[in-house]
């Protein structure tokens, strides 16, 4: 990630720009002050994975992100269970989750505890696609899908995001729905969470 970082002398997240009191970020084609409490979106995996670097921390894998969406305790550790929501069974509503463009936009990171996975990890789906440390590949007894071009053709050549972004239909979205992207593609829609390393 540092690599890329340097190769391309990025400095911050591409469509940020500072100002003489602070930052800006960009959305569509306003200019907006930096809101702390957000995700930071506009950030390449590159990007995501120096940051985790630099904090001593890493991106987790996709089987870590899963877990920690779709999982509960039980007295083993976790259980083989599960959940198509972080929140359980319940359909996807503004509640508990940022879809189908119901904010225009992300909301603060601590917002919409009503939605938190039973591990306690809040917006597992929704807000932003969050990169993975994981490539892009097909699972065990993967078969091809009638969109045949949609996703073998991209296996090792990207990187796995997961949990769906504020634009992402409330319909389509489940914990086990994977997304992907080039690694160094600053999307509006992609952010990342960090774990511990």
């Amino acid at each position: 990630g540092w690599q890329w970082c340097q190769s391309r002398q990025a400095q911050h997240p591409v469509h940020w720009q500072r100002i003489a009191n602070g930052w800006q970020r960009q959305h569509f084609d306003a200019w907006f002050d930096l809101e702390p409490d957000r995700p930071v979106i506009h950030i390449s995996w590159f990007e995501a994975d120096a940051y985790c670097r630099w904090a001593g921390r890493r991106l987790p894998t996709e089987a870590e992100w899963e877990a920690a969406a779709a999982t509960e305790p039980d007295s083993a550790g976790l259980s083989q269970h599960k959940r198509p929501y972080p929140w359980g069974n319940e359909a996807p509503s503004p509640a508990v989750a940022n879809l189908d463009w119901h904010t225009m936009g992300t909301v603060d990171v601590g917002a919409l505890g009503a939605g938190d996975s039973a591990w306690g990890c809040r917006q597992m789906i929704g807000n932003v696609w969050e990169w993975t440390s994981t490539d892009f590949g097909p699972y065990p007894g993967f078969e091809m899908d009638p969109y045949k071009d949609y996703s073998a053709p991209w296996f090792h050549t990207r990187k796995v995001m997961r949990g769906g972004c504020w634009v992402t239909r409330s319909r389509l979205i489940r914990t086990q729905y994977r997304n992907f992207m080039t690694p160094d593609r600053r999307d509006i829609l992609a952010g990342f969470r960090t774990c511990a390393a």
